[in-house]
């Protein structure tokens, strides 16, 4: 006989028309990397097949990139693997960190996984037909008629598009309970077959992660971070500014060199816009929390913007610590503000393949 779907979960009692961030989570795979042995483990495999090889250590040196977490030890990246072997990487290692940034994010908003009405899964690195949140869908105990979200190709972008997504799903359905989760292995995309200056800084600055924030209907009063509607800008004509590269082998990643000077030039009107367009200015915004692409994005984004030198702080310290996980980043970075104790309004920012800027603002009240 067949069992009664689960009763979709409804949470309206003394809630307000706010949507606000419930829980932030986070989750990193088993194997750390010093960025000493990557180097050591890439002069290895490369210096003997490209002459350019050395001028680029100094990238490594410079990067602000301690360590990073890998789904796969580092001996895995000294034999060759192509699609099959990155694709059951990937499944393992992103599966895992999907149930480990979600239950982190469930416990942190004190509920449930049966009590999510939606859940948006937002990755680039790889591909999971049926995608993570099916995979997890057991272990999680997520309900039967649960819907899913899952989202692609939104690259370093995605933690602040998917939380935008989040977002609107959860107003548009009052008392209903989202779950975000960025997952990105971005570590499965090194490649030792192409003779690309691309290749060599993704392996500087690429970290594997997880994000998961738990989204939904409050009151925005203190202890509630009020989430507000999300806002995207895509620059013409700079499709090949960011994104993949689709071979035999797998992934390849494009990385224009113009990027820092890009984002010197046209961040500071991307943002201003997207502002204006949610009835705000630049002077309002009290902390831009920002995905920091690397340590000359970092200081772009500064400049730019008119900060002090150093002021992005916790965005520094996340890539020195995690490097550069892709979607989940910008999430890891709200996470290290909020508890510093920021409050005031905020701007979630970050740039991806399109070319394109994302940026949400948030009300964190004192």
């Amino acid at each position: 006989m067949l069992q009664q779907p689960a009763t979709r979960h409804r949470a309206m009692t003394g809630m307000g028309n706010t949507t606000v961030l419930k829980g932030i989570g986070t989750a990193l795979p088993p194997h750390e990397l010093a960025q000493s042995d990557v180097l050591d483990q890439a002069r290895a495999l490369l210096a003997p097949k490209y002459p350019f090889f050395e001028k680029l250590v100094p990238a490594f040196e410079n990067a602000g990139v301690d360590k990073r977490y890998s789904v796969m030890p580092l001996d895995w990246f000294a034999e060759d693997h192509g699609w099959a072997d990155r694709g059951a990487a990937y499944m393992t290692g992103a599966k895992a960190m999907f149930i480990a940034a979600a239950t982190d994010a469930l416990q942190a908003a004190g509920i449930s996984a049966d009590q999510v009405d939606t859940i948006v899964t937002v990755s680039s690195t790889g591909i999971a037909t049926p995608t993570l949140e099916a995979q997890a869908h057991a272990e999680m105990g997520f309900r039967r008629d649960v819907r899913r979200v899952p989202v692609f190709g939104l690259g370093c972008a995605g933690g602040v598009s998917g939380l935008s997504i989040a977002r609107r799903l959860a107003a548009a359905d009052p008392g209903s309970t989202v779950l975000m989760v960025a997952v990105e292995a971005c570590s499965l995309s090194f490649r030792s077959d192409r003779l690309q200056k691309a290749d060599v800084i993704a392996t500087v600055l690429f970290g594997d992660g997880a994000a998961a924030a738990v989204i939904g209907a409050g009151s925005g009063a203190a202890g509630e971070v009020t989430l507000h509607e999300g806002h995207e800008h895509l620059f013409p004509d700079t499709l090949p500014i960011m994104g993949w590269d689709v071979d035999e082998t797998g992934l390849g990643v494009i990385f224009d060199r113009s990027i820092p000077g890009f984002v010197t030039d046209e961040f500071r009107p991307a943002i201003a816009s997207m502002l204006q367009e949610a009835q705000l200015d630049l002077s309002q915004i009290d902390r831009f929390v920002c995905h920091p692409g690397g340590t000359k994005v970092v200081e772009a984004i500064e400049a730019t913007m008119d900060l002090p030198a150093g002021a992005l702080d916790a965005e520094r310290a996340t890539l020195r610590d995690y490097g550069n996980m892709s979607a989940p980043t910008a999430l890891f970075v709200l996470k290290r503000v909020l508890a510093a104790g920021q409050t005031g309004k905020l701007a979630l920012c970050a740039l991806g393949p399109g070319f394109t800027a994302a940026m949400m603002p948030l009300t964190v009240p004192p």
